[in-house]
């Protein structure tokens, strides 16, 4: 399974559900909290191509984006082939 990097704040609603999606599929991440982090903000920013929100969600090297576009690949079936690699 490829690494997993979650970029998230505390309070964020997307980000528990986009959490409690990869908890189900019994995978593994890191979670990196930028709530009060200036300097992990600016790299999620630099990561993403600019976005600012979050969650902000990477599987290996594939920048899925954020919960609804995590939502959407396990909608069309192609969550379980990036978490099988």
């Amino acid at each position: 399974m490829p690494a997993i990097t979650m970029y998230t704040t505390k309070v964020c609603p997307y980000c528990i559900a986009a959490k409690r999606l990869l908890n189900k599929k019994g995978a593994a991440f890191e979670e990196v909290d930028v709530s009060f982090d200036a300097a992990k903000r600016e790299e999620l920013i630099k990561l993403a191509g600019g976005r600012m929100t979050v969650p902000q969600i990477f599987i290996g090297d594939y920048h899925v984006g954020g919960c609804d576009e995590l939502y959407e690949l396990e909608a069309s079936g192609k969550l379980d082939t990036l978490l099988n690699g």
